[in-house]
C-alpha cells in the first residue's frame, strides 16, 4: 500500500483554497458574508494571534454557505481533475490511500474518481466544527497507528511536517516543484530536524 498527502503532493495548488476561489467567483455573495472575517482571521493567523485550528475552522466556514455544494464540488473537480500530477497517474494503484488535511467533503469526490481510499479532516459544514482532529502532521501518524494500517510501502508528501507519518513507511518521498518532482525523503540530521519542527509549528500554508 502507498500513502499520499494530497495538496502540493499529487495535486497543485491547495484544493481547499482553489475551491474557495471557485466559490467566490460563482457565488459573489460570499464576498460579503464570508470574506471580511476570513481576511481578518488570516492576518491574525499570520501574526501568530490565533492558533492554526481556530483559523482553519473559520476558513472552512465557506463550505456551509454554498447551498448547491454537492453539485458545485463536482463541477469544481470536472475542471480541476486535470491538476492531478502525471507522475502519480502513471503509478496509481487501487489500494492507494490519500491522507489530507483538507476537508473530506472536498477530498471524497476526487478520491472516488481516482478509485482510491482516503482519510481527511472531518468538518461539519452545517455547524462549522471539526468532528475529529485536523488530519495534519502528527495526527496523520496517530491515525495510521491507531487504526492498524497495513504496511505502508511508500509515503509521499510535499511537507516536512509529515515526517511523523513518513517514519511509519518503509520508504518516504518528498515532492517539490509544484507537485512535479519526486525525491527521497531527506536524511534527518540536526538541520533537517530543525526544519521539521518549524514546519509542524507553522502548519497549513496558503498557496493559490
Amino acid at each position: 500500500m502507498n500513502v499520499y498527502d494530497f495538496d502540493g503532493t499529487i495535486f497543485y495548488p491547495n484544493c481547499s483554497v482553489a475551491f474557495l476561489m471557485w466559490c467566490l467567483k460563482r457565488h459573489p455573495g460570499l464576498w460579503f458574508t464570508y470574506a471580511p472575517k476570513a481576511a481578518r482571521d488570516l492576518i491574525r493567523y499570520k501574526r501568530g494571534k490565533i492558533a492554526q485550528h481556530r483559523f482553519l475552522r473559520g476558513f472552512f466556514g465557506f463550505l456551509g454557505k454554498v447551498d448547491d455544494f454537492d453539485a458545485e464540488i463536482e463541477r469544481f473537480w470536472d475542471k480541476k481533475e486535470k491538476n492531478i500530477s502525471e507522475w502519480y497517474m502513471a503509478q496509481r494503484r487501487p489500494d492507494d490511500i490519500i491522507i489530507s488535511g483538507s476537508p473530506s467533503c472536498i477530498i471524497a469526490p476526487i478520491a472516488k474518481r481516482l478509485g482510491v481510499g482516503y482519510v481527511a479532516t472531518e468538518y461539519d459544514r452545517e455547524h462549522g466544527v471539526y468532528l475529529d482532529d485536523l488530519m495534519m502532521a502528527r495526527s496523520k501518524a496517530r491515525h495510521v497507528i491507531e487504526n492498524d494500517f497495513p504496511v505502508i510501502e511508500n509515503f509521499y508528501s510535499d511537507s516536512l511536517s509529515d515526517t511523523p507519518i513518513a517514519l511509519c513507511a518503509e520508504k518516504a518521498h518528498l515532492v517539490t516543484n509544484k507537485a512535479r518532482k519526486v525525491t527521497d525523503w531527506p536524511h534527518l540530521d540536526a538541520k533537517t530536524l530543525k526544519k521539521v519542527r518549524k514546519e509542524i509549528d507553522t502548519g497549513w500554508t496558503i498557496n493559490i
